[in-house]
């Protein structure tokens, strides 16, 4: 019964590990495409186009990637 409580418990730890992990890298790309957006905009002269594009594609890319990794562990 302990070992089954304490396997439950270290799972759990796991999936917030994991959960951090995804967020940390959610925040790390977005500010990676923000700023070569906005280097872009500054190379070419446009307003906030490539930097409000680049932004978007990295939140759905990196929550694409997210909910593709919980699909393959909840259907193993």
């Amino acid at each position: 019964m302990l070992v089954a409580k304490q396997r439950n418990e270290s799972g759990q730890v796991a999936q917030i590990l994991m959960l951090s992990a995804w967020s940390f890298a959610i925040v790390i790309s977005s500010f990676l495409f923000l700023y070569i957006g906005y280097r872009l905009d500054r190379l070419f002269g446009t307003a906030p186009s490539f930097m409000i594009g680049l932004l978007i594609l990295a939140v759905f890319l990196a929550v694409g990637r997210l909910f593709q990794e919980a699909w393959l562990k909840q259907n193993p």
